[in-house]
């Protein structure tokens, strides 16, 4: 179901935006990508895997750090882990050939926080959790006309992930 409609049907509301049944989750949906005219889809990735060595230890993390910013817990599948947002799908798994699992030199999967105290959470549970801290602390970087404030970490198979948040200008 696309965003439009879910908006629309009132799952939107359901889904997101009535906390009542759990107030500490707050959930700030990223700002949808808006498609050129005669594009394929609304969003650019329908889904984004990694490879886990360990799949509990690996879904422990990401419970912990997805958590922080709104995302419900890894949902089983075989030996996959879904965690859905109404603009995507993140999952882990084991390999399905049955080689180990290995992590991307030079590759980052970025999540989108709605503000910095999310972005110090997301690390925090992510360190607390088997992750480990890279590159700078977390906090405010500029380059160009951006300011972001960011978290990188590497999950315990070694995957670097940052959360992110853009202040308003």
């Amino acid at each position: 179901m696309s965003l439009k409609n879910m908006q629309r049907t009132g799952l939107w509301k359901a889904a997101f935006e009535d906390q009542s049944a759990n107030p500490a989750i707050h959930y700030h949906p990223p700002v949808p990508f808006r498609p050129r005219p005669g594009s394929y889809g609304e969003f650019m990735f329908s889904h984004v895997m990694l490879g886990t060595n360990d799949l509990e230890v690996s879904k422990k993390f990401y419970d912990a750090v997805l958590g922080t910013l709104g995302i419900g817990p890894g949902v089983a599948n075989k030996n996959r882990y879904f965690y859905r947002s109404p603009t995507g799908s993140f999952a882990i798994t084991t390999p399905i050939n049955g080689a180990p699992a290995t992590h991307g030199n030079g590759s980052t999967i970025g999540f989108a926080a709605a503000s910095a105290a999310q972005v110090d959470a997301f690390h925090a549970a992510g360190v607390a959790n088997g992750g480990t801290t890279c590159e700078d602390p977390p906090g405010f970087r500029e380059g160009g006309a951006v300011k972001l404030y960011l978290a990188y970490l590497r999950d315990p198979d070694g995957n670097k992930i940052r959360a992110s948040h853009r202040p308003a200008k």
